[in-house]
């Protein structure tokens, strides 16, 4: 396991382990509740609540535009993180 990474395997009905150095870095126990987003098959694991929609409301009230959905974000992530890959 490096800095930045560690392999996990999925076990039965879908359950990860997460590595004992993480859980001990991080402070993380039994229970605690992790948010995951799909970014079109990069998955994104955060211990925090997701703050994605406040934030895109927020960001959008200042600028004067309709709040933007979490979908609508991610939708563009895809679309741009796309159009990247056929630039190059």
């Amino acid at each position: 396991m490096s800095a930045d990474s560690a392999v996990v395997t999925m076990g039965q009905r879908g359950v990860f382990t997460m590595p004992k150095e993480l859980r001990e870095a991080y402070h993380l126990e039994t229970g605690d509740a992790f948010t995951m987003l799909d970014l079109g098959g990069v998955f994104v694991l955060s211990p925090q609540r997701s703050q994605i929609d406040g934030l895109a409301e927020r960001v959008s009230r200042r600028f004067g535009a309709k709040p933007t959905a979490l979908e609508e974000i991610l939708k563009a992530v895809r679309e741009e993180r796309n159009r990247y890959g056929t630039d190059r």
